[in-house]
């Protein structure tokens, strides 16, 4: 009989070797939630993530405009007749007046300090923009969930008024309601009331198309599992939209509206071109370039800085959500 090449005391523990071999050979795996593999792959798309900071760092700017503007710039609606030249009323110098004192120029003919007219721009873009994606993400999902949870004759109501406002000429309405309207409006004056009229209206008619992605979602959605779980359970209809699929609709309504917002910013622009925005000396983007139409010939600078600022924060708001699209999809593999 062979003796044990090892002698184990009778009161010894036998798992007391083993658990750490086990610990020491055996890397433990931990699961990861929805989250961490959305930033994950968000981290892995440099692109995107550019896009991300580029809209952050605009979106600083615009809030400390006047902190900014007092450290390199001059008030937006001073004039520095200075700048300009007594014949022509050209800024001085190259590149439109662009100086250390000056980083993109003076206007032509008035002498403002173009930098400054373009960060505070940013604040009516940008609080357009967003403000009004707001109001077209809460509408379009309160209706997109109702005609696609309801079904029958609700769908077909709500889905008929979503084609009629897809096909209304929405600059034309716009335009024909800033003309028509006075300057005092429910307590706001003057910016304000350019500001909350193109948010409401931009808003509306932006809802559409956020219906028409949360009615398809919720009408392959509202046939899950879980949804005929909640509803044998007992769950009422208010429990089942928004307890069960309203949740499962963040993420697309999340991308949507992250691309939604260049559009509304392109829109913002476009009616302040066409003198439908916000009134001057306020300054904006749209209403920049539209001055600079008198003396692009002979100064193109002055178009040049306005255009390429809403051609970058276009750029990266769409980079930053095509990015978060991808991250966001469950069955993406970037």
């Amino acid at each position: 009989m062979t003796a044990p090449l090892h002698d184990t005391p009778a009161d010894a523990d036998p798992t007391e070797d083993v658990a750490p071999a086990v610990d020491a050979g055996v890397k433990k795996v931990e699961g990861r939630s929805l989250k961490q593999i959305a930033w994950n792959r968000l981290k892995r798309d440099k692109v995107a993530l550019a896009g991300g900071i580029t809209v952050l760092v605009l979106v600083l700017v615009a809030i400390f405009a006047p902190l900014i503007v007092s450290l390199l710039g001059h008030p937006p609606n001073d004039f520095h007749q200075d700048k300009l030249d007594e014949l022509t009323n050209l800024p001085k110098g190259a590149l439109g007046g662009v100086s250390s004192d000056f980083l993109f120029g003076v206007e032509p003919n008035k002498g403002r300090d173009v930098f400054s007219r373009i960060v505070y721009g940013a604040r009516i873009s940008l609080l357009v923009a967003f403000l009004a994606a707001i109001v077209a993400v809460a509408l379009g999902t309160l209706f997109g969930i109702i005609a696609g949870y309801f079904g029958g004759w609700v769908d077909a109501l709500i889905s008929r008024v979503m084609d009629v406002l897809l096909s209304f000429p929405q600059l034309l309405f716009i335009i024909s309601l800033v003309s028509v309207l006075p300057d005092d409006l429910l307590g706001l004056t003057g910016t304000s009331v350019r500001v909350a009229i193109l948010v409401m209206v931009i808003g509306f008619f932006g809802w559409p198309y956020v219906g028409r992605i949360v009615r398809g979602q919720t009408l392959s959605l509202r046939e899950r599992e879980y949804v005929e779980a909640a509803r044998s359970l007992g769950g009422g209809r208010r429990h089942i939209l928004f307890r069960e699929l309203l949740p499962n609709l963040v993420a697309p309504i999340t991308v949507y509206a992250t691309l939604m917002i260049p559009t509304n910013i392109l829109t913002e622009a476009a009616l302040s071109f066409l003198g439908a925005g916000v009134k001057p000396p306020t300054a904006s983007w749209g209403g920049m370039l539209r001055d600079a139409l008198e003396t692009y010939e002979h100064d193109p600078m002055f178009m040049v800085f306005p255009g390429v600022t809403i051609f970058i924060t276009v750029l990266a708001f769409n980079l930053f959500g095509d990015g978060l699209r991808d991250a966001l999809d469950p069955k993406g593999t970037r």
